[in-house]
């Protein structure tokens, strides 16, 4: 299972932020991470990316996006 980072409400740096605190943190190789906003999306994705984990999946709905993220 992976661990999830909510980030809804919150706007940049927040969301990146908690990501990398999260991947930091490692103890989990996966992460969903959920945003609200497309900036915060971009971001997220762009800080995963640097820390060299990969991005497994996106889903986007009305509402917000769930960035599914896993480190290799």
């Amino acid at each position: 299972m992976s661990k999830i980072v909510d980030a809804r409400g919150l706007s940049c740096p927040q969301p990146v932020l908690m990501t990398l605190d999260a991947i930091k943190s490692g103890t989990d190789r996966k992460l969903e991470v959920i945003v609200d906003n497309m900036a915060s999306r971009e971001n997220v994705v762009r800080a995963a990316e640097s820390k060299g984990w990969k991005i497994s999946d996106i889903k986007d709905n009305a509402d917000n996006t769930h960035i599914f993220i896993r480190k290799e």
